[in-house]
């Protein structure tokens, strides 16, 4: 993901969509560098050097998963373009369909201090629900890069230990599980090292299926966001007036903390919240072309951009998830979903 902050967001939908053909090729298991990874995950993990051999004996090189990663974005997106990506109709409707079909295990998630439309909305913004969910094995994609694309083979490396590392205590075939070309994987689109840390056993069933299984997903998304100090109550962001602030020293460029709404109001900027006056906050400079979009983001929009480092994802998951909000109501105002507690179960 992103460290930084893009002022027009790069078009960077092509992991979830199918990659032109290119020929794929068997990865050469005798490679000194394959051979010294094996053996590096034989001595720290316990691994059976034979089972990896097989593996990545069976594992292939995706040279279209190096073309698309190296490709610089065709296209930069204004807020208002990628906005109308994302808050559409058709995702809206689609969202309320799952609500309905998966109330249950929703809300079961949601009980935990996520809103279930946050969560609903973050599987929207990342597969379209599960329906786009990635076509390449994750053993391809991370062997590829991790291997065969030195800007960045320190990272995919990890992944790639991560993953077998996930495999393992799921009880998984390695070259089973499918997922995006950077090797992102399942409905919510965790990376392995995500998957590890912060996937959780939301349907009891003794697993962390994230392909599958609504109560897992749901489940993940909300703990993911609670381990990033998501706040139970609190907003995610509003809209701002700046027309008549003083914004010399404001960092646009950067989405941090590093204002408070006191700050922000003694500077003149306008804007409506119940939060104290200490509560951390970011002036957030939306770009419409021409023009600008300013709102105020508190500690549940950063807890957003730590699932994708971007204002713009964060801005148009808030955004989607109030429309699924106001559709929820809409089709029910009399039945405001009930949350129960649930127990999550996380893995090794």
């Amino acid at each position: 993901m992103p460290a930084r902050r893009d002022r027009l967001r790069p078009l960077l939908l092509l992991p979830l969509l199918a990659l032109p053909a290119a020929p794929a090729c068997a990865l050469d298991e005798s490679r000194e560098d394959v051979r010294a990874f094996v053996a590096e995950l034989r001595d720290k993990h316990g691994f059976d050097a034979s089972e990896l051999a097989r593996v990545f004996a069976e594992a292939r090189a995706q040279p279209a998963i190096i073309e698309a990663i190296s490709r610089p974005a065709e296209k930069t997106l204004t807020w208002t373009d990628y906005r109308a990506k994302f808050i559409t109709e058709r995702r809206i409707d689609r969202g309320l369909a799952t609500w309905t079909a998966r109330n249950a295990e929703l809300e079961r998630a949601a009980a935990r201090g996520v809103p279930a439309e946050v969560v609903l909305a973050i599987t929207g913004v990342e597969t379209f629900y599960g329906e786009i969910t990635g076509r390449h094995r994750v053993v391809d994609a991370l062997a590829t890069l991790a291997f065969d694309y030195p800007p960045r083979s320190p990272f995919f490396r990890a992944e790639l230990e991560q993953y077998l590392l996930m495999t393992r205590e799921e009880a998984l075939d390695p070259l089973q599980p499918q997922g995006s070309y950077a090797g992102a994987m399942g409905i919510p689109q965790f990376m392995p090292s995500s998957f590890r840390r912060y996937a959780v056993d939301g349907d009891g069933d003794g697993k962390r299926n994230l392909w599958a299984s609504w109560g897992d997903v749901f489940a993940s998304v909300a703990n993911y966001l609670l381990e990033h100090d998501w706040r139970a109550g609190e907003p995610v962001m509003t809209s701002a007036d700046v027309s008549e602030a003083k914004l010399d020293g404001v960092d646009l460029d950067k989405v941090a903390l590093s204002e408070t709404v006191g700050s922000l109001r003694a500077r003149g900027v306008k804007f409506a919240t119940t939060l104290s006056d200490d509560a951390p906050a970011v002036l957030l400079d939306l770009r419409l072309g021409e023009g600008a979009e300013y709102r105020v983001g508190f500690r549940n929009f950063y807890a957003i951009t730590r699932y994708n480092r971007s204002e713009l994802y964060a801005s148009a998951v808030n955004d989607l998830a109030e429309a699924l909000r106001a559709g929820r109501v809409a089709l029910a105002p009399a039945a405001a979903p009930a949350a129960t507690s649930g127990n999550w179960t996380t893995g090794p």
